[in-house]
């Protein structure tokens, strides 16, 4: 068969290291549903820049073989999530201090972490959810993946030495159990809900004596708005599909460039996985997950972006009379359920306690007394609670194998469709048969408008228009959510309601709303709750709109084409207002300004950086660094309504706003700012960027291309500006996982593949950075998807690992 693992020929075994054996995977498999007995074992296959190519003749030995592997690459920052899993950050590190990644969880401290995760493990949750039956539960390939996975992880334990400093004799890395491992899934899956605001949750009481709102109480849909902006936050993403009618070969085409942390437990990794004859895909996963997320097979290629939809939302109950324990629904007292949650937590003197936090739960969800900057006190008369629907969901392994799955754009839609998992990412994807998909198949609180309309409390009248956050009357019970007859889930939205584009030339998707993945054809029609149409587009979604529609027109697109996208590093910000604000600057009075600080700063010189500026944020580009310190300064200090001349149209979305307002008193004193800032750091005006972005790994500078969010770049990179170290010394997040693939009908994808920041976070790994370099000369790995490439590479190395 075209797609199964073929027996290594003599001449492939040659390039076999000489402890290595060609597993029992390359004969005829065995049922893949069927539990493996006994020891497991996994064929792992090395090519260029450490990538996997895993082998296992069941789903629990792929999983064995994941397990083992990313531990190998990234064992110090999984464990160090386990132990944030486990409730035990407090134990080891102390309970003020802040969690060292936030990739389960937005928690300020390890002791409010440490309360909500052991929260969950005290109520049973993830098992009561691992023992529902599929398809509302996981299937049984799912969990032989978590349990193979942990196995895998173990076994790497057991058999190396670990060699990172950031762990190397610390007495928290240990041994996982499958549990583990969907306790993992299940804390990803709440990001954008309840694990991204544990902190209002974890230790709560009723507010004693009268509560009004003080002044500087931040506006509550300005506040909602700012909280669920996904521009410039720490996920993100591009990407777009093209139909066969704009490509060469007349099939599809796709680029996904996900935007995540370079450190810790969001990173990306990638391998390749198969069981012959059942899976074949390559790709990458989140650390810890026993599955490809972001990938390719032989037919269809995929990404995600962080969406719109807003994952939960509140509803807002009356307290019962004298009793703030209580609350009515439907005039009838109900009482809440307290769950007092114990953990051990190290003090500054080295001896641990035990300190207990008291949360309540209704029967909509837990108590909430915050959500970031928006206040929701406990009082006498009313209390918030989250409604996060993926606190029941369990599903997501599953979405992603059935995509791994899928022969093409109609099997990525049943796959969403029969699985229903995905909790916070827009599906974009191309096949080889030419189709093109963009969808926002996520698992949503079924508020519909109709509903929001009829049950919002005032809060949420200012809060669902602004950001699509509901607060509902939970008193009332005609202000349930429902449920869809095609949902596997109550009180969610059903496939059918998922906003989606089909066979459009392309489909795109910046992190703005459903509104413009295709310009031509807009979505319009879904709930408010999965973002707005008719406002403002981010400056990345205009670029990248402008620059995939003119690529679509332009037709007969090939994978180099796609390259060159990715490493265009097109300023839609600087294309907008570059020349302006050098035309301005050149009219300043004696070629001066007026900073925030009041000081006068000769910006003459300056008029001629922008003015020369390529509008790139290449390595090598001149002014680039002028232009950033400068934009961010007025972005920040002047509003949109202020900031052009031309404001925003619905009619011309992609076009609009536009013309800076030089005029206005924040342009002045943001290019005083920035030219006084660069002088002040010893930075020349007219500086490379790449050197003063870059990143540093075993003592050599990197230089980084791309820039930040709000310039609308499509390789977006948000780095650390430390001016006295020279500049931007550390990206933040940014490009990740970049993927660029086609089908030329041979079987085999064409497809370039690029992980920022290597495999690896041990420095003392090969892999540490090598492909951190090949993202600074902006270039891409072939991938090795076939058996004729794998056996192909110069650097192919076979390992066979076990548990024994």
């Amino acid at each position: 068969m075209r797609h199964r693992l073929r027996a290594l020929t003599v001449g492939g075994l040659a390039l076999l290291t000489a402890a290595s054996a060609l597993p029992a995977a390359a004969a005829a498999p065995d049922r893949t549903d069927r539990p493996s007995g006994g020891g497991l074992s996994a064929v792992i296959r090395y090519t260029e820049y450490g990538i996997p190519h895993i082998t296992g003749k069941d789903y629990a030995q792929v999983g064995f073989g994941q397990g083992w592997a990313q531990a190998a690459d990234q064992v110090c920052t999984l464990a160090d999530g386990f132990v944030t899993l486990r409730g035990e950050r407090s134990r080891h590190f102390g309970g003020d201090a802040a969690p060292s990644d936030r990739s389960l969880s937005s928690a300020a401290t390890n002791l409010s972490s440490d309360l909500y995760f052991r929260g969950l493990r005290d109520a049973r949750t993830v098992e009561k959810l691992l023992d529902r039956p599929a398809p509302v539960g996981p299937s049984r390939q799912a969990k032989e993946l978590m349990r193979g996975w942990a196995a895998g992880y173990n076994a790497w334990l057991r058999q190396n030495k670990v060699t990172d400093p950031a762990c190397r004799t610390a007495r928290w890395v240990r041994p996982v159990t499958a549990l583990d491992v969907a306790e993992r899934s299940y804390a990803m899956a709440q990001l954008a809900g309840r694990g991204a605001f544990p902190d209002g949750t974890t230790d709560t009481r009723p507010q004693t004596g009268s509560v009004s709102r003080a002044a500087g109480t931040p506006d509550p849909a300005k506040a909602s708005r700012e909280l669920f902006d996904h521009r410039g936050k720490s996920m993100g993403s591009n990407a777009v599909a093209f139909s066969g009618s704009a490509t060469a070969g007349g099939r599809g085409l796709l680029l996904g460039n996900p935007h995540y942390p370079w450190q810790g437990g969001a990173r990306f990794w990638q391998s390749q996985t198969t069981i012959p004859g059942e899976l074949n895909v390559m790709g990458s996963t989140l650390l810890g997950l026993p599955v490809v997320a972001i990938g390719h097979n032989a037919d269809m290629a995929w990404s995600h972006t962080v969406s719109t939809g807003m994952a939960m939302s509140l509803y807002e109950l009356k307290t019962a009379p004298g009793d703030p324990y209580s609350y009515l629904v439907d005039g009838k007292p109900e009482r809440m359920t307290k769950r007092a949650v114990t953990v051990p937590v190290r003090g500054k003197d080295g001896r641990t306690t035990a300190v207990t936090g008291t949360q309540w739960w209704t029967r909509f969800g837990p108590v909430t007394t915050s959500m970031g900057n928006l206040p929701l006190p406990w009082t006498a008369g009313s209390v918030y609670t989250i409604v996060d629907p993926n606190t029941a969901n369990l599903r997501m392994t599953d979405a992603f194998l059935a995509l791994g799955k899928a022969r093409g754009v109609p099997g990525v839609r049943d796959a969403l469709r029969r699985t229903q998992g995905l909790p916070w990412v827009n599906t974009v994807a191309a096949d080889s048969r030419g189709h093109s998909l963009y969808t926002q198949s996520q698992v949503l609180p079924r508020v519909t408008d109709e509903l929001a309309k009829r049950c919002s409390t005032p809060l949420g009248r200012q809060t669902f228009p602004a950001s699509g956050l509901a607060v509902l009357d939970g008193s009332r019970p005609g202000c349930a959510l429902g449920d869809d007859p095609d949902a596997l889930q109550p009180g969610t939205f059903g496939p059918a309601a998922m906003p989606t584009l089909v066979d459009a030339p392309y489909a795109e998707n910046s992190n703005d709303s459903p509104w413009l993945a295709n310009a031509d054809r807009p979505l319009t029609g879904y709930p408010r709750i999965f973002g707005d149409i008719d406002t403002t587009r981010s400056l990345r979604t205009r670029g990248a709109v402008e620059d995939v529609a003119a690529m679509a027109k332009r037709g007969k697109l090939k994978v180099a084409d796609l390259e060159r996208q990715q490493f265009a590093n097109r300023a839609p910000a600087g294309d907008l207002a570059a020349t302006d604000a050098a035309k301005a600057c050149a009219a300043l009075p004696g070629g001066k300004a007026t900073g925030s600080d009041g000081k006068t700063v000769d910006v003459s010189a300056a008029c001629d950086v922008l003015a020369g500026w390529d509008r790139t944020v290449r390595a090598g580009s001149r002014g680039a660094l002028l232009f950033d310190r400068f934009w961010r300064a007025l972005v920040d200090s002047v509003p949109e309504r202020r900031l052009w001349r031309v404001p925003f149209s619905a009619a011309a979305p992609v076009t609009t706003p536009n013309t800076l307002n030089t005029a206005d008193p924040g342009f002045a004193k943001a290019l005083a700012d920035a030219v006084g800032e660069l002088r002040a750091a010893g930075i020349a005006l007219d500086a490379p960027l790449g050197e003063h972005q870059f990143v540093v790994r075993n003592g050599k500078r990197i230089p980084i291309s791309g820039g930040a969010d709000a310039l609308g770049i499509w390789n977006m990179i948000e780095a650390r500006w430390d001016a006295p170290r020279g500049g931007y010394t550390e990206v933040v997040h940014g490009s990740s996982y970049i993927q660029a693939v086609g089908f030329d009908g041979s079987g085999c994808p064409v497809a370039r593949t690029l992980l920022t920041y290597g495999q690896s976070s041990n420095p003392l790994s090969p892999h540490y950075s090598d492909q951190t370099e090949l993202f600074s000369a902006g270039r891409m790995v072939t991938s090795r998807f076939c058996e004729k490439d794998i056996l192909a590479s110069p650097k192919l190395k076979v390992v066979r690992v076990g548990e024994r």
